[in-house]
């Protein structure tokens, strides 16, 4: 059993749950995904993590967004919905989405969870 719960991660967020939710919702379609919470932030993992539900407010000031969606991919994205692309590796581009409501996770969103999903196999 886990220490730390999702609600726990994400206890002050308006919509993280329901963002949570929603993430899960558009995972589930791909295969089984597994849910890895901490005392900050929701992994999403299949052999490793390859995607991040966290609370900006826990180390920002005046957050932007309620919740930040992060996403590793193999390449850029260049969509102007990032908020922030970092490179830290070789073999990964780091996205960082501001989510505002559940409704944000949609098909594109979805799309971008699904190529993270495959290459974490």
């Amino acid at each position: 059993m886990d220490r730390w719960t999702v609600e726990d991660a994400l206890e002050d967020s308006r919509c993280g749950l329901a963002v949570h939710e929603a993430v899960l919702a558009a995972l589930r379609t791909a295969g089984p995904v597994e849910v890895h919470p901490t005392r900050t932030q929701v992994a999403y993992r299949r052999r490793r993590a390859f995607a991040w539900l966290w609370w900006p407010g826990r180390w920002l000031r005046h957050p932007t967004a309620d919740v930040v969606l992060t996403v590793s991919l193999g390449r850029v994205d260049d969509s102007p919905r990032w908020k922030e692309v970092v490179h830290p590796t070789r073999l990964h581009w780091v996205h960082h989405l501001e989510v505002s409501t559940a409704a944000d996770v949609d098909a594109q969103v979805a799309a971008w969870l699904r190529e993270a999903y495959d290459r974490a196999g």
